[in-house]
């Protein structure tokens, strides 16, 4: 085991999906017996090797059991069946905001969340000011962590885990939050980690970003290991394989403006077909379909829709007006069909803002900002950014 810091043995998880459940002493006895449930096997016969010194990704789409793996490598859930041995000193961002008590300040939840990582008080006063300042919170150390945003607390979550100088580091997801600088420093610091001859196990939907950070990678299948080896071949056949349309929409719920002269009812994504999608592959086609309500007479009203990425990066934006488009009288409802026949963007998670707008663009009668969500997978193109660009070599 000199050469292995972390070895998964045959690993089963367990748990139970209650239909029904007794909450009074009452209702047992009552029903006569205990609430109905079902098993769920989130991981099963999971094995696998890391070699010490070696940056690891798991991938797998949502439901695969990525997260469950790491809980039971860092110790938070215990398996049902099999083992795990890890060895060395572990560090682990499993969540947001995990470790963190919202109503203390920053400060306080430095030395909070230092603690359960096992730093003693003086190591922790000693590294205060560089985590401090990893994390970018120099005005906002005393300000209670409730009034953070997301990005805050991941940021400083990461420069405490940084700091424990683990010798075992695990990753949930977190690498895309937070500003480019600090994107960039938590990048340097990984590679500092790599160099240094640290374990780094990683789990992510972006696949350039574990291509590029991880020698091998293990695919994960609802709950089962489906392939594991060098990075470019997994991912290569796991994007060939697990990116299918979902029936069930995961829009995300943004957060919404305006005079309320008009609303936005809804905001579809459709293929081609006109199916609702939320994946695609770099370069497929889109339509965003806006339907809405106006609540009185508007004359020449204006739709304006948005692309944005990560961090409120904005990637394309237009309007009606812009396009030479008019909707000179509008009253009730209708609906508006924004056509994108091929969408050149890259792998990352992007986001729909659509809003209602007067004929100047003065007001907003109703701004829905992230009001959509969808997901880009490329697939058999290993470029990073935020577009593809058709380039050849030539030498």
């Amino acid at each position: 085991m000199s050469g292995t810091a972390i070895a998964v043995e045959g690993l089963w998880k367990n748990f139970r999906l209650y239909h029904e459940r007794n909450r009074f002493i009452k209702a047992a006895i009552l029903r006569g017996r205990r609430a109905r449930y079902e098993e769920f096997w989130a991981l099963r016969d999971v094995s696998f090797e890391i070699p010490r010194g070696s940056t690891f990704g798991i991938i797998g789409s949502n439901g695969s059991g990525k997260s469950t793996m790491l809980k039971c490598l860092a110790g938070i859930l215990y398996p049902d069946k099999g083992r795990v041995h890890v060895d060395g000193k572990l560090a682990a961002l499993l969540e947001l905001g995990a470790g963190f008590h919202y109503e203390l300040t920053g400060r306080e939840n430095v030395f909070l969340n230092g603690a359960i990582l096992g730093l003693t008080r003086n190591d922790l006063q000693k590294k205060f000011d560089e985590i401090v300042q990893f994390a970018g919170l120099e005005r906002f150390i005393d300000t209670p962590v409730k009034n953070y945003s997301s990005g805050m607390i991941v940021r400083l979550g990461f420069a405490v885990a940084a700091n424990v100088d683990p010798e075992i580091l695990l990753i949930d997801e977190i690498l895309s939050v937070g500003d480019q600088n600090f994107q960039r420093r938590s990048a340097d610091k990984i590679d500092e980690f790599r160099r240094d001859g640290r374990t780094i196990v990683v789990v992510s939907h972006g696949m350039s970003q574990v291509q590029q950070m991880c020698k091998d990678i293990a695919w994960l299948d609802k709950g089962e290991l489906r392939m594991i080896g060098p990075a470019a071949e997994v991912i290569a056949t796991y994007t060939g394989n697990s990116y299918e349309p979902q029936s069930e929409s995961t829009a995300s719920e943004g957060k919404r403006w305006g005079s309320g002269q008009a609303t936005i009812t809804s905001v579809q994504l459709l293929d081609p077909k006109g199916s609702p999608i939320e994946i695609l592959s770099t370069g497929d086609g889109m339509t965003i379909a806006v339907a809405f309500d106006a609540h009185t007479m508007i004359q020449d009203m204006v739709v304006y829709a948005r692309i944005s990425g990560v961090n409120d990066v904005e990637v394309w934006s237009t309007s009606s007006k812009a396009n030479g488009i008019s909707l000179p009288q509008v009253n009730g409802t209708g609906r508006v069909m924004l056509n994108l026949p091929s969408l050149p963007l890259l792998e990352g998670t992007y986001f729909v803002s659509v809003a209602l707008r007067n004929a100047r663009e003065t007001r907003e009668f109703d701004h829905w900002e992230c009001g959509h969500k969808f997901e880009v997978h490329q697939i058999n193109r290993f470029d990073t950014g935020i577009v593809a660009l058709d380039a050849t070599w030539s030498v």
